[in-house]
């Protein structure tokens, strides 16, 4: 194998080239990026690089926070290492599986790259509210960031449209910093899709305890001002003052530039790959936000948007793209699911799946102490550990998500049968 491309260059197609020259690969690398930046890591985007915490400014001019220290995934020379060849500013905007060429557009005009090898790490990009006023952002990349940064004002006021992880964290950032905020959510809890209601409902008060305007059961209906947002409308007819607006109402699949390659694509615009990360097409390989693929012990398939499953599959498929060129057996992909989030200083943690959830108990601590440890599952099957403020416990209990376990052993092994 001479050449293998990497389309994409966040914290999967990083974690991928690295595996890929761990695993002895000397051939030609070649890592393919929309953005103007080399990898980066993006938790931090919602919470260190709004509030300004560790930054160390040089000027104040366009592009100055791709310096804090936060987003470095990598050292500069670890990055070099690898030896690859960074195409940045570069987007997918075809696969020909039969010639193996990826067409991309660059500031050039197209090009196209060959390839023996390839590996799928294009992710998602934020949707977009429906509307041009000035002061409406997203949060997804670094210049997302830099943007909604720029408008951070302590006397001003931040509506956060959706009560996912991102939308949370950066209400609590515009907290730290002393805006008004407001959080909209159009479900009865936050993080419906995420965690059990029981748990949800604890974070919304974790909002409302550091003076959130927690408001639930509503969506937006528009956007308005005089070229620049004012206020905000909702479904029960009240209106919310703002100044800014960041929404985090979901994502939209970078795989249109699969379309007809024979890579098949899922009804929601997934990749669909096998146990071992491989796409439809043989020596094409997935990982990221955007790969959906079958998984033993969460009823299905499953797609991840964490930063953990990011680099955890980037290993696995670098893996197993090598074994099957080298004609030996691959290694299945059956990780176990990990997030966290930090909000007002207090870390939540959820191994394997909150969600959806017929059962739950808190094992350890309790919502009102707000510190527990909580076990979510599913037919009587343990499903998900949520942790809030309680790091080693909620950790301890890995293990029981590697194998199939009981809702009653579960209870048992932390002594709450």
């Amino acid at each position: 194998m001479e050449e293998i491309v990497v389309v994409g260059a966040g914290m999967a197609g990083l974690h991928t080239a690295e595996a890929l020259r761990t695993q002895g690969y000397l051939g030609g690398l070649t890592i393919v990026g929309e953005e103007e930046h080399r990898p980066y890591s993006r938790p931090p985007l919602s919470k260190e690089v709004l509030t300004g915490a560790g930054l160390t400014p040089s000027g104040g001019e366009p592009g100055w926070l791709a310096g804090h220290r936060a987003l470095q995934l990598r050292d500069e020379t670890v990055v070099e290492a690898i030896g690859a060849d960074f195409r940045l500013r570069r987007r997918a905007v075809g696969l020909d599986t039969d010639n193996r060429l990826v067409r991309v557009q660059g500031p050039d005009g197209e090009e196209r790259l060959p390839y023996d090898g390839l590996v799928i790490a294009t992710g998602a990009r934020a949707r977009r509210p429906d509307t041009d006023l000035a002061g409406v952002h997203v949060l997804r990349t670094l210049d997302d960031a830099e943007a909604v940064r720029a408008e951070f004002d302590s006397g001003g006021s931040l509506v956060v449209v959706g009560g996912g992880f991102v939308g949370a964290e950066v209400a609590a950032s515009a907290r730290a910093v002393g805006m008004d905020v407001t959080l909209v959510e159009a479900e009865e809890t936050p993080m419906p899709r995420v965690v059990h209601p029981a748990v949800g409902e604890v974070l919304a008060d974790l909002h409302r305890e550091n003076g959130v305007d927690v408001r639930l059961g509503v969506s937006v209906t528009g956007y308005e001002g005089s070229g620049r947002v004012e206020r905000v409308r909702l479904s029960d007819g009240s209106e919310v003052p703002a100044t800014l607006v960041v929404a985090g109402i979901g994502v939209h699949l970078n795989t249109e530039w699969l379309e007809g390659s024979g890579v098949e694509l899922l009804e929601d615009g997934s990749v669909a790959c096998d146990e071992y990360s491989e796409t439809t097409v043989p020596g094409v390989y997935a990982v990221g936000d955007l790969a959906n693929w079958p998984h033993p012990r969460f009823g299905g398939r499953i797609r991840l948007e964490h930063w953990t499953n990011a680099g955890e599959q980037g290993e696995i498929a670098a893996r197993n793209l090598l074994a099957r060129a080298a004609g030996e057996e691959p290694t299945p992909f059956t990780p176990v699911p990990y997030f966290w989030s930090d909000q007002y200083k207090m870390k939540i943690q959820l191994l394997g799946q909150g969600a959806p959830a017929d059962q739950v108990s808190f094992v350890h601590g309790s919502p009102e102490d707000r510190k527990f440890v909580a076990f979510l599952g599913r037919d009587w099957m343990l499903t998900g550990v949520v942790g809030l403020r309680s790091t080693p416990r909620t950790m301890r209990y890995r293990a029981l998500l590697e194998e199939p376990t009981t809702w009653e052993e579960a209870l048992a092994a932390a002594g709450a049968g």
